[in-house]
């Protein structure tokens, strides 16, 4: 965990070398995904760039309408220092708004479409969004939240140019709503912009590509800063990690607005691959589109995973006609999940991240040895988040009072730490947090972890999910693994409920499989308890047994924060018995 030296620009001076040769317009050009755009266009024009609906468009087409893109935002003095905000689904629009906008000198923020008006009034407002490009289905959506800035800014308040984004999949009467409060049709903005618009790549690859939000579950949402440089970096390092091949077809099941879809919005361009944009995910519409449009390759979290195991037979495909690769990430996999998803042919590479570091930037590198494994084994090690990724520079677990690594014991816990080019620049506007989140030199995760003989990590926990039950810690993704190799457990989640007798102990949310629906709760919360009994320790066995669905984000990500303020409305348990 030694000081490494900063990059040119940076410290005290150069380091000294063989030479003085300085760098020059022919050696030396600013890193940044949107010459992977370029680069596509020429080489594969004809091959479908993305695909949604009845929409199909080439790379020469993509090529050409995000120079619009740029070309009309520049017409209307939407440049560097600008933020233009998109609030849409998978729809390409979206796509195009990952180059079209940096290729005018702006910055993108791709806005979370599940947000309420209020939650989005206050990201347009921190980021001053000069540009608004919205779905039509969520016109009104952005309309109040627009309503709420100008309540606010009162005289102050600039209203942005207002773009809606028609869908020719959804009903049109949305779209004429929008185009009769004044909003520009996309493709008629689109037509004020030149095709052979000539973009000019950042001179400083510093500078800002893309910013977006946090959830902002206990406070305001955090904007999460990043620079063109590791947008480049981690667009090859996600494809690299992956295995995937040019010319991929990727199904987009991951909202292109969590993290920039991974980095996979610039990833595939380098591939030259084809994008198949999903509106709304479902396990019948990714099983139709491994089958019938030839998708090889998508990105989950493990809840839309769980989904996948457990669709019934009339909306799955199977077999596969095809080995299909899946990267999951967003929470941890457990290992019946990763073991399931194998025997249905479905090739799993399991990764690890934050918005902080481009999305995952960590995977459970697969070891040749796994393979003679048995499976409940290999699925074991494959749970493990793993190493850090190609373009990731430093990854540790420490002590986070003193910074000192803990042992590669698999046992002692610490915090997850990174530092290298896939951190962020930092959050806007926010010293404080960004003292908070670089203090020794490093980005701490705020996740828990331990560090494995092998030196994989493994996340037990974030550092607030912790369970201490009479002073003992549990961590509550142990306890969500042994849940769900329960028959009749389709998704669970476990966090700390007060107890009266050992401050805290878990509490379990648990979804139930169809077949097991109507069940009596009460007995079926004593068999839960008792198959946890018979494979944990005592004092980890859930004392209470909740039923019900579960919240969760756009990503499938369980609101960990949502069921924690449902046990405190429950209360403490009064008798906690061992």
């Amino acid at each position: 965990m030694g000081s490494e030296a900063l990059p040119r620009g940076f410290g005290s001076g150069p380091e000294r070398d063989i030479d003085d040769l300085p760098p020059n317009d022919a050696n030396y050009t600013a890193l940044t995904p949107l010459w992977f755009l370029e680069r596509a266009a020429l080489a594969q024009p004809n091959r479908a760039s993305v695909v949604h609906g009845p929409v199909r468009y080439t790379w020469a087409d993509t090529y050409r309408r995000c120079r619009r893109v740029a070309s009309a935002l520049a017409r209307r003095s939407v440049g560097h220092g600008s933020t233009v905000a998109v609030i849409a689904p998978n729809v390409p629009a979206v796509y195009e708004a990952h180059f079209g906008v940096p290729m005018s000198g702006a910055v993108v923020n791709c806005v979370n479409i599940r947000l309420n008006a209020e939650t989005i009034a206050f990201l347009l407002d921190h980021s001053v969004a000069e540009v608004v490009m919205v779905d039509q289905e969520f016109y009104t959506l952005a309309e109040e939240s627009l309503r709420i800035v100008a309540e606010k800014k009162k005289s102050a308040f600039r209203p942005p140019i207002l773009i809606v984004i028609g869908d020719p999949t959804c009903d049109s009467k949305s779209l004429r709503y929008a185009l009769g409060k004044g909003a520009i049709e996309y493709e008629e903005f689109l037509k004020t912009g030149d095709p052979e618009f000539h973009w000019k790549p950042p001179k400083d690859e510093w500078q800002s590509i893309a910013l977006g939000y946090t959830s902002g579950t206990t406070s305001s949402p955090k904007g999460v800063v990043l620079h063109h440089r590791g947008a480049y970096l981690m667009a090859l390092s996600v494809a690299m990690v992956w295995g995937m091949p040019e010319g991929a077809v990727y199904l987009w099941t991951l909202p292109m607005f969590h993290c920039n879809g991974w980095c996979y919005t610039w990833a595939l361009a380098a591939f030259c691959g084809t994008s198949v944009c999903l509106r709304q995910v479902s396990t019948k519409a990714i099983y139709h589109g491994i089958a019938k449009q030839g998708v090889t390759h998508f990105c989950a979290a493990p809840v839309v995973l769980n989904n996948l195991i457990n669709a019934p037979a009339s909306e799955t495909f199977l077999p596969l006609p095809r080995v299909v690769h899946v990267n999951v990430a967003g929470a941890a996999p457990t290992p019946s999940l990763l073991a399931a998803l194998s025997i249905r042919g479905f090739r799993v590479t399991h990764t690890y991240g934050l918005s902080e570091t481009y999305g995952p930037s960590t995977v459970c590198a697969w070891k040749p040895e796994w393979d003679d494994l048995p499976l409940e084994e290999r699925s074991r090690l494959h749970c493990r988040q793993g190493i850090r990724y190609i373009a990731m520079e430093g990854l540790d677990v420490v002590d986070p009072k003193t910074m000192a690594p803990v042992p590669a014991d698999g046992k002692s816990y610490g915090e997850i730490v990174m530092r290298g080019n896939a951190v962020m620049k930092g959050y806007l506007k926010n010293p404080k947090a960004n003292d908070e989140a670089f203090a020794g030199g490093w980005y701490h995760s705020g996740d828990l972890g331990v560090k494995h003989p092998d030196g994989y990590i493994e996340v037990k926990d974030r550092m607030k999910d912790i369970i201490i039950s009479g002073g003992e810690n549990i961590s509550s993704l142990e306890v969500e693994k042994v849940l769900y190799m329960h028959p009749a457990v389709l998704e669970a989640s476990v966090v700390a409920r007060a107890d009266e007798r050992w401050g805290e102990s878990p509490c379990a949310f648990v979804t139930v499989k169809e077949g097991a629906k109507g069940s009596d709760e009460a007995s079926l919360a004593d068999d839960i308890m008792k198959f946890c009994r018979e494979r944990m320790p005592g004092y980890w066995v859930p004392k209470s047994v909740i039923f019900g669905p579960l919240p969760k984000t756009a990503t499938g990500k369980i609101k960990k924060h949502e069921l924690r303020a449902k046990v405190k409305e429950l209360g403490p348990l009064k008798k906690s018995r061992m």
